[in-house]
This record gives structure tokens, sequence and C-alpha cells, in this order.
């Protein structure tokens, strides 16, 4: 059982929907993200979902893509993400936390070595948007074999021919986005997601956590309220961008996450 297993297990059994977030590793830069990283426990992050820099992020809108970059630009890289892990895991050796990003870099360093370096240094999942379920042999299922969950992705147009062939080896979670486009985009509505869940949820045991469009603490509260949690990067991410401060940044973590575990 992974960290995550646990972690939806946990919630589960309280009663509570789960409430993840995203950031970049390395934005604005190493040090500030790993303060900020290391506070999102306390601001009520069940689940954090780290993002690894990439040069052609191209599921992603500007928010992230910029952010990629600004990491880029400070040297962020696959080691020093991992190492950044490692010095999250040295305080916190409880919250799960989910590597999100694109194949190149882990196909760059070799498969095996990465999902040994990984677990070793404390990921738990994995979300690789540019590898489809036809490829499982390459990453999925080597990653389930070495201990790692792999978070696959539903979206509107996963139609209910396509779904199982999605779901087929996923674990963990599934992430449902809940709008067609790009990170950062339209606002999500939970009369939209309600049905969509639903559909995902007869055709799987898995916990289904919602992204896209939340800004709000009402907004996570509402998405939260038709799925098992729900996820916020772009909006994190901006308040980054705008320069303020880590504390800054956690209050407003906060108060999405509070929004969400009201659902």
């Amino acid at each position: 059982m992974t960290r995550i297993d646990a972690k939806f297990e946990e919630l589960r059994a309280s009663g509570r929907k789960a409430f993840v977030s995203y950031i970049m590793a390395g934005d604005p830069d190493i040090a500030t993200s790993l303060e900020v990283m290391r506070g999102l426990p306390a601001a009520g992050v069940d689940v954090i979902e780290l993002g690894l820099p990439f040069t052609d992020p191209m599921a992603d809108g500007p928010t992230i893509q910029l952010a990629g970059q600004r990491a880029l630009e400070t040297g962020m890289t696959l080691e020093k993400t991992l190492q950044m892990v490692r010095d999250f895991r040295a305080q916190d050796d409880s919250t799960p936390i989910v590597l999100m990003g694109y194949y190149n870099p882990i196909y760059n360093r070799g498969v095996a070595r990465f999902l040994r370096d990984a677990g070793d240094a404390g990921i738990d999942g994995l979300i690789v948007v540019d590898l489809p379920p036809e490829e499982d042999e390459e990453l999925c299922l080597p990653a389930q074999e070495a201990g790692l969950n792999f978070i696959r992705l539903a979206t509107p147009t996963t139609d209910d021919k396509r779904l199982p062939k999605v779901l087929q080896n996923t674990s963990g979670f599934v992430y449902y986005v809940s709008i067609t486009g790009i990170t950062g985009a339209a606002a999500a509505e939970a009369g939209d997601v309600a049905p969509e869940v639903a559909r995902i949820k007869a055709q799987t045991d898995l916990p289904v956590i919602v992204g896209f469009g939340i800004r709000t603490p009402e907004t996570a509260e509402a998405i939260a309220s038709v799925a098992d949690g729900c996820v916020v990067g772009s909006a994190i991410v901006s308040e980054l961008a705008s320069g303020k401060s880590p504390e800054t940044v956690l209050s407003f973590v906060k108060g999405l996450a509070d929004g969400a575990h009201r659902a």
C-alpha cells in the first residue's frame, strides 16, 4: 500500500474529501518552492502534486508553462527535483507526493534508474500526461511493479468506449479533468462534473479527484462535494508568480483546503 492508498483509506474512513495541491518544483526558486512544499500539509493539503519542469509542456496553460520556464531558468533539473523530495521527506514521511510531468526527462534518465531513484527519494505516484494507455509497458507497468501508483487522467472527451482502457492499469486515484483544453482555463462547474464523476465511478473503485478550473474556496467545496476531492494548481502557481511570500501563498492554500474539506 502506498502513502496515496493509505491517505485515501484514511479520508474515506473519516468521511472527508481530499484536497490535492500542485506546485512546480523550483518555482520561483528552489528554496522558496521547498518552503512552500513543506508548509502544504499544515495548510490542509492531503496529497502534493509536484510538477517536474519541462521545456515543452503541451498540456499546460500559460500559468504552468511560465512556472516551468522560471524553474528551468534557475537551473531546476530532474535530479534537483528528486533532491527537493528528499529534503521534504527529511521532515515529513507521511504526506503523499505525486510527481507530475512529461516522459522525456524520465526516458533520458532511464526508466529503471528513474523508478529506483524516485522510490528512494520518497515519491509515491506518477502522472505522466504524454504516455497513453497504449504505452503502459513503457512506464506505467514498471512503475506499479516498483511500488509507485500510476495515475491516469480522464477528460470530458473520454467516452464510454475509451474509459475502460484509461482505467485498466490506473492506481492511486483517477484525475478527472473538468474542462476541455489546457490548465488554467475556464472555471469548473459542479453541475457538469457530477454526472461525469458518477460515470467514472461506475467503472472503478478508485477515488475520483477533479482538477482544472478551481480557483476559490467556494468552487473547491462545490467540486469536492460531487467527487472524492479536488486539485488546485494554476491558482496556487499564480499566487507564487505574483511574488507573494510563502506565508501568504500558504494562507491562500489553506482557504482552498478548508473549502474542499467542508464538502
